[in-house]
């Protein structure tokens, strides 16, 4: 198991070279966390440290220039985020979802290889829109559809959530093969900035997770056809997408239960300083919230090395059973951290009640929240159930 105590600062980022280490980066997150939070703002200091520390073209094969981090590499510097800033943690385990999608599924692209060397050097940052007015929030169904002249493609898209799109350089987005194709007979498109056009068409005012900066937009993009990946949508989301957004999602939100629960060890050891030799009636409480902490850590960490070893079997990444193992992290994962945060706010008491205190929860319980709302688990647990009636194992 892959955890950020096996990686010393600055030595996740050792692979290429960086101006910036970990624990430098890791400290300008930290300093605009609350302010990024309070203004619902894009993290834009956070971002350029990303960028100032290489860490935007992690994911990418170092044959490539790229860091070539496996994925549990990566949960783990989506973790140390986490800890700061989820909003941050978000748009990294976002952007390497969508960049894994491109350095898996597009290398027999010369556009796209050409695509991965920009984003190594210039450090661009790779938003996705993958949901769509009336299709019920099923990803796996487009409405729109590429449409082609000659070497050209255009694309019109209402989507209700673009996760930090006006930001990025590059939006991936989902659409029908062509306007003859069926709903679920997909493409993925990376859209250039200087071919996209982004109408705004709502707001991002959340309680959780706000400065990911995620509003719905009318998406229009024109370009060159080499930009349609020429993997289907289907091998894409089931091979990459999906496993590497629940497990770079769960290193996020194990960020967040990490920052809970210093917090509430804090507590605790700040009541046994008080009387000593005399264990605080919260200790108890820490211990069975640690626990509780474990099991989120095996279960994104488990799920991470899981992936990297079977990484390049496209029949394992297929299968039913890897797919009701991943869904099921995502759902494991946002349940427990809404579990801890909760349980280190009861352990704070009125300290982390408190928003003048150094022990305040509010960020946390907030963000915790957004985990299991943001791709909702009931719609995730509709899909399990489906799959489960076909899957013949265990």
């Amino acid at each position: 198991m892959t955890t950020l105590e096996d990686f010393p600062a600055g030595a996740l980022v050792d692979s290429t070279p960086s101006p910036l280490p970990l624990d430098e980066v890791l400290a300008v997150v930290r300093s605009h966390a609350d302010a990024i939070d309070r203004e619902a703002r894009f993290p834009t200091e956070s971002v350029d440290a990303l960028r100032a520390g290489g860490l935007l073209s992690a994911s990418i094969p170092s044959s490539l220039g790229g860091g070539g981090y496996t994925l549990s590499e990566l949960a783990a510097v989506s973790r140390a985020l986490g800890g700061e800033c989820a909003s941050t943690a978000m748009i990294f385990a976002m952007h390497h979802t969508q960049v894994m999608s491109l350095s898996r599924h597009g290398l027999t692209s010369d556009a796209i290889r050409s695509l991965l060397h920009r984003i190594v050097d210039e450090q661009l940052l790779v938003a996705s829109a993958t949901t769509e007015i009336n299709i019920g929030g099923d990803v796996r169904t487009s409405g729109c559809a590429v449409e082609y002249d000659g070497d050209r493609y255009t694309l019109t898209k209402n989507a209700p959530v673009i996760s930090y799109g006006e930001y990025s350089d590059v939006v991936l987005a989902t659409a029908r093969r062509s306007v003859d194709s069926a709903p679920s007979d997909q493409v993925l498109v990376a859209c250039q900035r200087a071919d996209l056009t982004l109408e705004k068409t709502g707001t991002w005012d959340t309680m959780g997770f706000r400065g990911t900066c995620s509003p719905g937009f009318m998406l229009h993009a024109s370009g060159d056809a080499q930009w349609v990946l020429p993997d289907s949508y289907g091998d894409i989301s089931a091979r990459t997408m999906l496993p590497t957004a629940h497990v770079l999602w769960g290193g996020a939100w194990l960020g967040i239960a990490d920052a809970a629960v210093r917090k509430a060890r804090k507590s605790v050891q700040k009541a046994a300083r008080k009387t000593p030799g005399v264990t605080p009636p919260a200790a108890a409480r820490l211990a069975e919230l640690l626990v509780v902490h474990q099991q989120l850590t095996d279960t994104v960490f488990r799920a991470g090395d899981t992936f990297d070893a079977i990484a390049d079997d496209a029949e394992a990444l297929g299968a039913i059973g890897f797919a009701l193992q991943i869904n099921n992290v995502k759902v494991t994962a946002s349940n427990l951290l809404i579990d801890i945060v909760a349980r280190a706010l009861l352990i704070c008491g009125i300290a982390g009640y408190r928003e003048d205190s150094e022990l305040r929860m509010s960020r946390h319980l907030r963000d915790s929240h957004g985990s299991a709302i943001m791709v909702s688990n009931e719609r995730i647990l509709g899909h399990n159930a489906q799959l489960s009636l076909v899957y013949k194992g265990i």
